[in-house]
C-alpha cells in the first residue's frame, strides 16, 4: 500500500495545503508557542485536556519508539537519504496537521453517552454529513488496529534483551526458575531466535513473555484512568524524554563533530542519487523516508486528531496552530538526532536490521557502557508515553463504532496485544502497523482536502480578529 499514490497523496496533499495557506500556519509559529503556554486557556471551554496536554499527549505518541527504531529502519530499508525526505515529509506535514487539527475542534461531535468528542471520523460525519459514514467507519476499524502497542511492546522488550540481558551473560548463568518456567512453555509456541540454541531461544521467549506482562501491569495502570490521567502523565514525561535525549546525541554529535558536516552532505546527496542507499533506488528511498515519517510524526494519518480534538477550547485555529508544532518536534529534531547517531558512528553500514539495536550500537561506540543505559533510559520512556496514548486512540475508534458506553471493552483488548508484542518479530508488526497507517491515512487526507476553505476560513477571521486585538 506504501506506494507512489499514498507518497502522493501525503506529500502532495501537505504541498496543497502549504500553497493554499499562503504559509499561513509557519508565519505564527512564535502565537503557537503563547497558546502553548497556557496564555489564552480557559477552563471554561468544552473539551477534556489543556493545549498543552493535547500537544503532550499527540506527541507521546509520535515521540516514541518511532523516532528510535524507526529511524534506524529508513537507514537501513533507503541510506542516509532517507532522512532527507523524512525532513520534507515533516515540513509539509507541519501544514498537514495545522489543518486536519483545526478541522478536529471545528467539526467535533457527540457520541452516544452526548460527550463532545473530535476525530477523523467525527469530522468527516460533522463536516461531509451521514452519506460519508463509511469513510469514517474504515478510519475506525483501522485506528483500532493501527494503535495497538505491539511495535512499542517488541521493541522495548527487544532493547531489555539485547541491552540489558545479553550482554550481562544471562544465558550462562540463567536462574533455576527462570530455565524451568521455560522448560514448561510447550515447544511450538517458542519461535527460533537467529545464532541461539533451543534452549537458548526458550530462555530468550520467556524472557520476552514476563517484560510483556510487567509492561502490560504497568501501562494498565495508567490507561485505565481515560484521557485525563494520560494528559497528565504525558505532560510530564514527554518534554524532560525529548531533553534526555536530544542532549545526549548532542554529545555524540560533539564527539565525532568531524564527520558531521561529512554525513549531513551525503543526506542530501543520497536522497537524489540513492548510491549510498543499500540496495534502493531513488523512489525506494522517497517511499522509505516518508513511510517512516508518517510512522514518526503521524501527519496525515489521523491519530493526533483524536488527541486535539479533546483540548479545551473555542477556536479551532488555536489547536491547529499547537499541533503543527508536532511534526517539527517529532521530526526535525528528535528523528534528525537519532539518524546523526547512527550516521556519524558509522553503525549504520553495518546492515544490522534491527532497529533498536542499530541505535544502541552508536550509543554504545560513542559513550561506551554509560550510553546503553542511557538509550535504555530514553527507550522505556518513549515506550511508555507512547503506550499510554494509543490506548486513548484505539478507544475512540472503537467507541464511536459500537457506542462510548462499550469503548473501554478496547482497553483489554490493548493490553492483552502487548504479550503479543513482545514476542512477535518486528517484520510482522511493522508490516501491520504500516497497513494500518495506510488505510488511516486516506479518510484523512480526503476529508482535510474537502473541508480545506472552510479551514482558512476560519483562519482569516481568526486572524483578523487577534491582529484587531494586537496579540498577533
Amino acid at each position: 500500500m506504501w506506494g507512489t499514490p499514498l507518497v502522493i497523496l501525503l506529500c502532495g496533499g501537505g504541498l496543497f495545503f502549504m500553497i493554499y495557506s499562503r504559509m499561513t500556519p509557519y508565519r505564527y509559529f512564535s502565537h503557537a508557542v503563547n497558546i502553548l503556554r497556557g496564555k489564552y486557556d480557559d477552563p471554561n471551554d468544552p473539551g477534556d485536556i489543556n493545549h498543552f496536554e493535547a500537544l503532550s499527549s499527540a506527541l507521546a505518541a509520535t515521540v516514541g519508539l518511532g523516532n528510535i527504531s524507526g529511524v534506524a529502519v529508513a537507514i537501513v530499508m533507503g541510506g542516509p537519504g532517507a532522512v532527507f525526505w523524512m525532513w520534507v515529509s515533516a515540513i509539509v506535514g507541519i501544514s498537514t496537521k495545522f489543518f486536519t487539527c483545526t478541522l478536529s475542534i471545528m467539526y467535533r461531535g457527540k457520541d452516544s453517552a452526548g460527550d463532545v468528542q473530535g476525530g477523523t471520523m467525527y469530522m468527516i460525519t460533522e463536516g461531509l454529513g451521514k452519506k460519508w459514514k463509511p469513510l469514517a467507519v474504515i478510519f475506525s476499524v483501522a485506528g483500532m488496529f493501527g494503535a495497538l502497542p505491539i511495535f512499542q511492546a517488541n521493541q522495548l522488550t527487544q532493547a531489555i534483551r539485547d541491552v540489558i540481558l545479553i550482554p550481562n551473560g544471562i544465558l550462562e548463568a540463567t536462574p533455576g526458575w527462570l530455565s524451568s518456567l521455560s522448560e514448561a512453555i510447550p515447544q511450538v509456541l517458542i519461535p527460533t531466535y537467529a545464532g541461539f540454541s533451543g534452549m537458548e531461544s526458550q530462555i530468550l521467549f520467556t524472557s520476552s513473555l514476563i517484560t510483556g506482562i510487567v509492561i502490560l501491569l504497568f501501562v494498565g495502570t495508567v490507561i485505565l484512568g481515560g484521557i485525563k490521567r494520560i494528559g497528565k502523565v504525558a505532560s510530564a514525561l514527554v518534554p524532560s524524554m525529548v531533553v534526555l535525549y536530544v542532549v545526549s546525541v548532542l554529545v555524540i554529535l560533539g564527539i565525532h563533530i568531524d564527520v558531521l558536516g561529512e554525513y549531513l552532505w551525503l543526506i542530501v546527496y543520497d536522497a537524489f542519487t540513492a548510491e549510498a542507499a543499500l540496495g534502493g533506488v531513488v523512489g525506494s528511498v522517497i517511499i522509505a523516508g516518508v513511510r517512516r515519517a508518517a510512522f514518526s510524526n503521524e501527519a496525515g494519518i489521523g491519530t493526533a486528531t483524536l488527541a486535539h480534538g479533546a483540548a479545551k477550547t473555542k477556536e479551532p485555529v488555536r489547536e491547529g496552530l499547537v499541533a503543527m508544532m508536532g511534526p517539527f518536534i517529532d521530526t526535525i529534531v528528535v528523528c534528525t538526532m537519532t539518524a546523526l547517531a547512527i550516521l556519524v558512528t558509522d553503525v549504520w553500514k553495518s546492515g544490522d536490521q534491527n532497529g533498536i539495536a542499530l541505535t544502541a550500537s552508536a550509543f554504545y561506540e560513542a559513550l561506551g557502557t554509560t550510553g546503553t543505559y542511557l538509550l535504555m533510559t530514553c527507550v522505556t520512556i518513549f515506550a511508555a508515553s507512547s503506550l499510554f496514548t494509543f490506548s486513548y486512540y484505539g478507544t475512540k475508534c472503537l467507541g464511536f463504532l459500537i457506542g462510548a458506553k462499550r469503548k473501554k471493552i478496547y482497553n483489554f483488548f490493548y493490553i492483552g496485544s502487548i504479550i503479543l508484542g513482545a514476542v512477535t518479530s518486528i517484520s510482522a508488526v511493522i508490516n501491520l502497523i504500516d497497513g494500518m497507517y495506510a488505510v488511516m491515512a486516506i479518510p484523512t487526507m480526503t476529508v482535510a482536502l474537502l473541508l480545506s476553505p472552510k479551514v482558512m476560513s476560519a483562519a482569516n477571521d481568526y486572524f483578523d480578529r487577534m491582529k484587531r486585538k494586537k496579540i498577533v
